[in-house]
């Protein structure tokens, strides 16, 4: 069965496309479209997001218990490579950083092995300073 396309979800896909590699909440699309003259009702928005990640065009991601989920359109050339891709969240600035590294791997083996505990990589999410705040403060590693 051909898949039905409606405007909105081409003006949901076509504002991820241009936000590839970033991870993006449901009112920040609404806030960011409404700014541009786009108005897309938040429940088309979720509604369309879910399609998405069903049809594996945008992976979603849960920051925190208290914090909305997040959308991340996938792509080539920014998406994780790896299949356990952590996360890292900057506690300054908020940023959320792909952890796209082979090692993690080793550390999800050692935990299920010897400690019987199978870790969710989708939501799990290292918290500390980035780059880039570290430099601002002068931030000093102990």
């Amino acid at each position: 069965m051909a898949e039905y396309k409606t405007k909105q979800k081409s003006d949901v896909v076509s504002y991820l496309e241009k936000n590839a590699g970033k991870h993006i909440t449901a009112s920040k699309i609404a806030l960011d479209m409404n700014n541009e003259g786009i108005h897309i009702g938040m429940a088309t928005i979720y509604r369309t997001l879910e399609k998405l990640v069903d049809e594996g065009m945008v992976k979603k991601y849960f920051i925190g218990e208290n914090d909305g989920a997040c959308f991340e359109y996938i792509d080539k050339k920014n998406s994780c490579k790896h299949p356990n891709c952590f996360h890292l969240k900057c506690e300054k600035c908020g940023k959320l950083i792909h952890l796209d590294c082979h090692e993690m791997s080793h550390l999800i083996t050692h935990i299920n092995s010897d400690h019987g505990f199978i870790i969710d990589p989708m939501r799990t999410i290292f918290y500390g300073i980035c780059q880039s705040c570290q430099q601002k403060a002068n931030w000093r590693n102990i």
